[in-house]
């Protein structure tokens, strides 16, 4: 399932902030993730030069999560001082950034985790000395949970009426993407970036979409949980049933609310993959030494899936938004 969209790149948005750089910059353990360039596969593929941002460790944690949940956090306990306890949902990665976040800044957390996340995810987030309760149904049944527990929900899924600490996730999300630019002397041709809610898809359009950039962005999702890619074809967001994949933490039934309009103007591009394709796309990125995990590996094998539909590409960057736990 793929569909593409060449209007997209004429569609504009406000820039995103630039003070979330300079905090991250001055965190303890800040540095930036390797670009990391596979000459190999760019031959495959038959592009000029293809790059990986390597997100498998990023401030001690194996995933990018730590740059939106570092950022939100700082901002939610600006306004509160007291003790308070950070909610949120997860498929495993930001539940454990956020769970990292409140212990470092000496508050509780409480994670709702979907019973289809593997154990080992569930044990990294209790080690960070969070409440964890298993939910019996999908990530959007942990989501809803979430946002009726006591505490301060710490998502990036918007909702209406709850729109602003989603949106402080994704502004933490950009320093990811002013590191390529810093990495790169000039705009890649093509980013690929997989998606679950949409949200750091969100900020990757908002990097691009916020200047005058000729980029052209794919979004990149499992077969069995396709909502993006569901909702673009039918010109509004749409809750679709998903299934299991072990791409656990793009398995997302429902785009963020906050999140849709960028997806919506500023993709060139979606496609959906099997479990097969993104196993094949991680093997390959491992035997080059890119540890990345599933949701990480995703951007090879959609990459793959639709390389014909971009003709002449120069440089391509693939972010890898998670290493192999």
């Amino acid at each position: 399932m793929k569909l593409i969209r060449p209007a997209a790149r004429d569609w504009r948005c406000p820039p995103a902030s630039i003070e979330v750089r300079d905090f991250h910059a001055h965190l303890p353990g800040y540095a930036p993730t390797p670009l990391t360039e596979l000459p190999a596969l760019a031959t495959e593929l038959g592009v000029g030069r293809l790059f990986v941002k390597d997100e498998s460790s990023r401030l001690g944690l194996p995933a990018f999560k730590a740059l939106g949940a570092s950022w939100a956090v700082h901002r939610v306990l600006k306004d509160h001082t007291g003790q308070v306890t950070l909610t949120t949902a997860t498929d495993g990665n930001h539940g454990r950034a956020v769970a990292r976040m409140a212990r470092l800044h000496g508050r509780k957390a409480h994670v709702f985790i979907p019973n289809t996340v593997p154990p080992q995810a569930i044990d990294a987030i209790r080690a960070e000395q969070a409440e964890v309760t298993v939910v019996e149904g999908t990530y959007d049944d942990a989501v809803a949970m979430a946002a009726s527990a006591d505490g301060i929900l710490v998502q990036d899924m918007g909702r209406p009426g709850y729109e602003e600490i989603p949106a402080w996730i994704v502004e933490g999300y950009s320093t990811l993407c002013h590191e390529i630019d810093e990495q790169l002397d000039h705009e890649p041709d093509l980013v690929v970036v997989p998606v679950g809610v949409g949200s750091f898809a969100q900020a990757v359009i908002t990097h691009y979409r916020g200047r005058d950039s000729r980029t052209r962005l794919l979004a990149v999702e499992p077969e069995n949980a396709a909502c993006v890619l569901e909702s673009l074809k039918a010109g509004e967001p749409r809750t679709i049933p998903t299934g299991d994949t072990i791409m656990a933490g793009l398995n997302c039934g429902t785009p963020s609310t906050t999140a849709w309009p960028f997806l919506h103007n500023g993709l060139d591009a979606a496609v959906a993959i099997s479990d097969d394709q993104c196993a094949e796309a991680m093997a390959d990125l491992n035997a080059l030494n890119v540890h990345s995990g599933p949701c990480g590996a995703a951007p090879l094998a959609g990459l793959r899936a639709v390389r014909d539909e971009f003709g002449d590409l120069g440089t391509v960057v693939l972010i890898s938004t998670e290493g192999r736990s």
